[in-house]
């Protein structure tokens, strides 16, 4: 398992926890479909960690299977559920903010 070098905007507000991790993940990439595997990965998370926890984010409908590619399945943030679009409008929000407060560091600066 590698660790990040840098927490997302998302993280550093939240807290940093394989969860989180995952969601921030999936909504960083939320126009994208993953098998487990990379997801894992890319989350930075271990495999059998995320297989504690994929279930209830697929039963409670925040991940939704897209395909199957030979032994693996493939999935999605659900894009019709209301909290999956709420917190990618946190996430752009987040971002938003944190340019907005960069440009006000670099006016000051001048």
């Amino acid at each position: 398992m590698r660790t990040r070098k840098e927490k997302s905007l998302f993280l550093e507000q939240f807290g940093d926890t394989p969860q989180l991790r995952v969601i921030d993940f999936m909504v960083e990439n939320h126009f994208f479909d993953f098998p487990l595997t990379e997801i894992a990965r890319e989350s930075h998370i271990s495999y059998n960690s995320l297989k504690g926890f994929i279930d209830k984010f697929i039963q409670t409908k925040f991940l939704i299977k897209t395909r199957r590619i030979g032994k693996s399945d493939y999935y999605q943030l659900n894009l019709k559920n209301l909290f999956v679009q709420n917190l990618i409008k946190i996430d752009w929000a987040l971002t938003k903010s944190y340019i907005l407060s960069e440009e006000d560091k670099i006016k000051a600066a001048a």
